[in-house]
């Protein structure tokens, strides 16, 4: 993947009508699914997609006077910084509170890539333009925020708070999640097979120190080189690293400090609760935070983590 920062002026115009496409043909869909349970709203997302498609043209004609007709080939997968955004609009009925939030972070993102280039490019016909469609965005924001004002239950959330929560989310709960997630349930197998094949308590303590941190380094540099936060807003790399880093080391020194215990039993049956209590806890927070149902979160974490548990036993009783 090339970085954002090595992008040429040309490339930079590429990629700009990639995404204005990309997210013209997001939004017709976002209003074919929404026209019948929320007309206004999918007339919004209409315009909004005939502006995408209007911006897509002005750049294409900006590039065609600048660099010529050959547009080369670059996409949002192919830059790092950008998220993964989920083809929500294939699941029907569709929910006007996601449509919501992912239409805002769409533009945010987008808001912010035309702001990063700004800095990249000294055209001044170039500058112009990238500045107007980041105006052109953050009022697409808005009118993606006033969606929840006026069709969602509820009272409604200043646009500061939703702003700030989700920088939150993106920054430190997702991050964590996703160490404590690996640290708590990739570590259950080495540990307990490491316990019942020696029943030595020492031995299985030293064999999960040694796990967890591992891990917690392992899975800190891979957070910090999957995404420089530049055009995603999920903040500096190495930051989003040690957050991951250190909640993998957690989830993993959670059942492994038991085993200091010298009694076998006691420090495993001890190990048994904590792991219990890791599970329910990611379930949780997924449920808070990422908006996933809590028996969805139960199911794909709990269960998940009890089988490689069982795996751990079964492997280290063999």
């Amino acid at each position: 993947m090339r970085r954002f920062t090595d992008l040429t002026e040309n490339e930079i115009l590429a990629l700009a009508i990639g995404l204005e496409e990309e997210h013209g043909r997001i939004y017709a869909e976002y209003a074919h699914g929404l026209v019948t349970e929320y007309p206004a709203s999918a007339k919004v997302f209409t315009e909004m997609a005939e502006e995408e498609n209007e911006h897509r043209r002005w750049l294409i004609d900006l590039y065609r006077q600048k660099f010529g007709e050959h547009i080369p080939l670059i996409r949002r997968q192919d830059v790092k910084g950008f998220l993964k955004h989920e083809p929500i609009w294939m699941v029907q009925p569709l929910g006007l509170d996601k449509v919501r939030a992912q239409a805002e972070a769409i533009e945010q993102e987008t808001r912010q890539f035309y702001l990063k280039a700004l800095e990249r490019t000294t055209d001044a016909s170039i500058r112009k333009l990238l500045g107007d469609l980041a105006a052109a965005e953050a009022e697409h924001v808005d009118l993606a925020q006033n969606l929840e004002d006026t069709h969602l239950t509820g009272d409604a959330k200043a646009a500061e708070q939703m702003t700030a929560q989700r920088a939150f989310v993106l920054q430190y709960v997702q991050p964590g999640l996703t160490g404590l997630i690996d640290g708590s349930i990739s570590t259950l197998a080495p540990i307990f097979a490491a316990a019942f094949a020696t029943h030595n308590t020492w031995q299985t303590f030293l064999v999960g120190m040694a796990a967890s941190i591992g891990a917690g380094i392992s899975m800190g540099i891979a957070e910090a080189m999957s995404d420089d936060g530049m055009i995603s807003g999920r903040g500096h790399p190495w930051m989003r690293g040690a957050i991951t880093g250190l909640m993998t080391t957690l989830g993993g020194l959670g059942h492994t400090l038991p085993y200091l215990i010298t009694d076998f039993w006691t420090a495993t049956g001890v190990a048994a609760i904590v792991v219990a209590i890791e599970l329910w806890l990611i379930a949780w927070i997924r449920a808070k935070y990422m908006d996933t149902p809590f028996w969805r979160a139960s199911v794909e974490v709990v269960i998940g983590g009890l089988i490689v548990f069982a795996v751990g036993i079964l492997i280290g009783s063999a």
